[in-house]
């Protein structure tokens, strides 16, 4: 179906380019007003100014500098908004006491510690636990290398349950190449595991003589 030709008389279209500026509604509304035009759509004079590149000269943002019009204005009384506004000392109920614990979506356990939040700036944030006791027991986790659980049990957070391997490994132990490390009887694991470390270490080792 054809789309139906709109004919502008040139009055209209002086009209309109004059008036360009005015918001698009507002600019439809007193135009079919002004010329009796009832075949006239809002989106047929909007095509017709961007045809003709009448635009408002507004780009949506305020330009810098701007003052906000609340500016150094209080809000109005609201009980409802009232009631569910902090108070000064308030603490949120969020918030957590140091040494609580929780388990993250992933089964890790997490501990709130007494040490800044490096994103958020806050006194305290929640840290992996068994990474927090492996460190304190062997030191920083070397660069390129994760912690993996040796057992399968996430929770078990005793520093012998986790061993530092390079990040290269883990998909040797499980994924769509792997063996299976998460998923294997226990007594399996450690075959598993030295298994993949000795192909790790062998394709280093070509990479090196390359």
């Amino acid at each position: 179906m054809k789309r139906r030709v709109i004919v502008w008389l040139d009055e209209e279209l002086a009209w309109i380019e004059a008036n360009r500026t005015r918001p698009r509604a507002e600019l439809h509304q007193a135009f079919c007003f002004r010329f009796g035009r009832k075949d006239v759509s809002p989106g047929a004079l909007s095509s017709l100014c961007k045809r003709k590149g009448w635009l408002t000269g507004r780009t949506g943002r305020f330009p810098p500098g701007s003052v906000p019009a609340i500016k150094g204005k209080r809000m109005p009384f609201n009980a409802n908004s009232a009631a569910a506004q902090f108070r000064k000392g308030q603490r949120p109920h969020t918030a957590k006491d140091v040494g609580y614990e929780s388990i993250d979506k992933e089964g890790y356990v997490r501990i709130c510690v007494a040490e800044p939040n490096p994103y958020t700036g806050a006194p305290t944030f929640m840290a992996f636990k068994h990474r927090r006791l492996w460190e304190q027991k062997h030191g920083p986790v070397p660069e390129g290398h994760v912690l993996k659980c040796l057992d399968g049990n996430k929770r078990n957070t005793d520093p012998a349950n986790w061993e530092a391997v390079p990040r290269a490994l883990l998909p040797r132990l499980n994924g769509r190449l792997g063996r299976g490390y998460d998923a294997a009887a226990p007594e399996i694991k450690p075959v598993i595991l030295a298994t993949a470390k000795l192909e790790y270490a062998a394709r280093v080792r070509r990479n090196a003589g390359a």
